[in-house]
């Protein structure tokens, strides 16, 4: 018995020691054998010893783990020869190419984004501690859908030049099937009532057209936002989603949804005021209020008061308005005071209009449809007005609008539009034949802005055994 003792503790004591012990020795020279991508350099930049320097065992073990931590290396060996310290490492393999099959419900560009996220990446080193995690992301991702059945296989491939390509193969599956949403806690609603709110529901009759009865994480998370706005706007101030449990059967293929709610007590308006610096007259914004005294509460009410009343101050020239609602609770009353606090802030002027983007079409054509002008101050509804006009033009596939500040000063602006151009020109043929006027040929070409002038011109020809026809118009508008 105690001879096996010591046979366990020498074999410990093998086990402790040091992998690389070193007679402590001045280092004449380093060298750096098995590099293949990477860099003498780097590697010297990682390393913390250098020659001249005494090698202890404390100082080996610590250039091993710096090594190592690069991330470059899957094997790193130190041994001395004479006064010459002599470093072996192995390379990790680079990632050559990244293979993706199966995926349908994900794009390949997402997956990619997801396996970025995680460290795989075409041209980084690859490190097979990472391969969990790639499971793990695309199985996150897959869940999201309510995809719980997804296998993925992920294989590697070894290539010349310690490359690998990494081979993804999923097997999506079928999206679990919701069984049963409940709410729990709700009484003043009857619960067929708000879940007609969500889109998510059961399988229907039609399920296999419209996808409905299909799980989505996403889609659950916006229904539940959904039916916080729904208590919001009808006067359920302290309402709270208190739990979501999600269970999914052992087959994977059903989802059962328990949603737990406190809807607490229902409030009302009580006095609604407006304050703050009144550029406009109170009874013309009182006007716009959507919330009056007495009435039940809505969140959404409030904030189309907030939205009105900017939207006035921005005709005004006060583009950069801010209006905030701020309640007042009396709980034991269940009322809401609320204060409209206004403040305006400077009139805007604009300086300058800039069009960009206008490749074909002429500045004067863009000109002439904005409403805005320049020197006056900003007005939204004029601005807004302006990029509806260029849209219904047809010249152009976007109109972005921006009203950068002027440096150095805060009451000018700089109007900018950026349009993309779109195809502006038609061209068609046709071909039939008659028994009276034989052989028919048919030629058109339209151009709806003629040189970039906002002209529309048109050609037509009609050919046959009896007669020709040539139509031509121009349209200046």
């Amino acid at each position: 018995m105690r001879l096996t003792c010591c046979w366990v503790f020498l074999l410990l004591l093998l086990v402790v020691a040091p992998a690389h012990a070193f007679k402590p020795f001045v280092i004449a020279d380093i060298q750096v054998k098995g590099l293949q991508r990477i860099s003498l350099g780097t590697t010297f930049n990682y390393l913390p010893v250098k020659v001249g320097e005494t090698l202890t065992d404390e100082k080996a073990s610590a250039a091993i783990r710096a090594l190592f931590k690069t991330g470059f290396f899957e094997d790193v060996r130190l041994y001395r020869q004479g006064r010459e310290l002599i470093i072996e490492v192995k390379e990790r393999p680079s990632i050559a190419k990244i293979e993706i099959f199966g995926n349908e419900d994900l794009s390949t560009e997402d997956l990619n984004t997801a396996l970025k996220q995680v460290g795989l990446v075409e041209g980084r080193v690859f490190n097979r501690s990472i391969l969990d995690q790639v499971q793990q992301e695309l199985h996150r991702q897959y869940f999201s859908l309510g995809k719980y059945a997804v296998k993925i296989e992920t294989t590697i491939k070894s290539l010349e030049r310690n490359r690998v390509e990494v081979t993804l193969d999923i097997a999506e599956g079928k999206a679990a099937q919701i069984r049963q949403i409940n709410i729990v806690g709700a009484k003043a609603f009857p619960e067929s009532r708000l879940l007609g709110e969500f889109q998510l529901s059961t399988p229907t009759m039609i399920s296999f057209i419209d996808s409905s009865g299909k799980y989505s994480k996403q889609q659950l998370l916006g229904d539940l936002e959904t039916l916080r706005s729904f208590y919001l706007d009808r006067g359920y101030l302290h309402f709270n989603i208190e739990s979501t449990q999600v269970s999914i059967t052992p087959t994977k293929r059903d989802v059962y949804i328990t949603i737990n709610v406190s809807e607490g007590e229902r409030y009302r308006v009580g006095k609604v005021q407006i304050a703050g610096n009144l550029v406009v007259p109170e009874s013309e914004l009182r006007a716009l209020l959507q919330v009056q005294d007495g009435q039940v509460f809505s969140r959404r009410d409030v904030a189309e008061s907030s939205s009105k009343i900017s939207e006035r101050l921005g005709i005004d020239g006060y583009a950069f308005a801010n209006v905030n609602a701020a309640p007042q609770v009396d709980e034991e009353k269940r009322i809401v005071d609320l204060t409209f606090f206004v403040d305006p802030g400077n009139r805007v002027y604009v300086r300058r209009i800039n069009i960009t983007g206008n490749t074909k079409t002429r500045d004067e054509v863009v000109r002439r449809e904005i409403r805005q002008m320049e020197g006056g101050w900003l007005s939204t509804p004029l601005v807004d007005r302006s990029k509806i006009r260029l849209q219904r033009l047809g010249f152009f596939d976007g109109v972005n609008v921006e009203t950068p500040p002027v440096p150095g000063t805060n009451d000018q602006v700089d109007l900018n539009f950026d349009v993309t151009e779109g195809s502006t020109g038609n061209f068609s043929a046709g071909m039939g034949y008659g028994q009276t006027q034989g052989l028919l040929f048919n030629l058109s070409v339209t151009f709806k802005n003629f040189l970039g002038t906002g002209n529309r011109v048109s050609a037509e020809m009609n050919n046959s055994r009896i007669n020709t026809i040539y139509r031509f118009s121009h349209t200046d508008p």
